[in-house]
């Protein structure tokens, strides 16, 4: 029997990257798969990336889950609402929350480095509307979803920004100030979470991947740069994350880590799963 046969999941912004990942594999332990976003077969897709809704949900069911695509723009409540109750209609319960919607990099050119005040306000608001806010409003519904059965686990996609406070700043001078303050508060959310749902039995954690080969990272376009062919080393793929996310929904005692920024490299150490390439790497301490 696979890990999670038989548990329900909604993965935000899954038409690539990490929220791709993660919904693949946990199609492949079984899990049925609401697999949300805005890009679909036959439109043009965000920033015209490859990847859609449709096809990630396709690869799922191939993988052994069962793969749903919902079209969702995660910055209007009365869609997101309808995901969960159709959720809530269509299986009369949700066990996993993978919160990675993301609007942060969209339309970017090369100023994503540059001072905060030289930086556009519009960029700050994509942040903070798609990262931030959607976390909070796909919460915000799933929660009554789980409440009642007195289990579940929600999951926000960050960055391990706590890492970043040991750099020497003089060394680090694109570190993007919009960028650090919107992740430090998906980090701070799930611990405000933790708090409220322990008493529900419900986990909520941040969990951190390192540099991912996603679509766009691999494309090159701005703010991301591609990976020189000496740097691919220190990448790692978008199912590390993924099969992160499983372990956690497969760990009888997650509310142990319930509130805790988790990286995928120290997980991957603890549940003695791998990459797609077989290495278990820490992005924030192996380099």
């Amino acid at each position: 029997m696979s890990l999670l046969e038989g548990r329900i999941t909604v993965v935000t912004g899954a038409s690539r990257g990490a929220g791709r990942g993660i919904a693949l594999v946990l199609g492949q332990e079984g899990a049925t798969v609401y697999v949300t976003g805005r890009s679909v077969q036959s439109e043009s897709t965000t920033d015209n990336l490859s990847g859609t809704i449709d096809q990630t949900a396709q690869e799922i069911t191939a993988r052994g889950g069962i793969g749903i695509p919902v079209r969702c723009d995660h910055t209007v409540d009365a869609q997101v609402e309808t995901v969960f109750e159709r959720v809530k209609q269509e299986q009369g319960r949700l066990d996993i929350l993978v919160n990675n919607a993301w609007g942060g990099y969209e339309g970017h050119d090369e100023t994503f480095g540059a001072p905060f005040w030289e930086q556009p306000l519009w960029r700050w608001d994509k942040m903070l509307t798609v990262g931030v806010r959607s976390d909070m409003v796909s919460s915000y519904f799933a929660v009554s979803l789980m409440i009642p059965q007195r289990q579940g686990l929600i999951v926000n996609t960050t960055v391990d920004v706590g890492s970043h406070h040991n750099w020497d700043l003089g060394k680090h001078d694109r570190l993007n100030v919009f960028y650090d303050t919107v992740k430090t508060a998906v980090s701070r959310m799930a611990f405000g979470m933790a708090h409220n749902l322990r008493p529900y039995n419900i986990a909520v954690a941040a969990v951190a991947p390192g540099w991912m080969r996603t679509e766009a990272v691999m494309s090159g376009k701005p703010p991301h740069t591609r990976p020189s062919p000496d740097a691919l080393d220190q990448t790692e793929s978008v199912e590390y994350i993924g099969r992160a996310v499983a372990a956690l929904a497969a760990d009888p005692n997650v509310m142990d880590k319930t509130g805790c920024v988790l990286r995928v490299g120290a997980l991957a150490r603890e549940y003695g799963f791998t990459d797609i390439d077989g290495r278990q790497w820490d992005w924030y301490s192996d380099r």
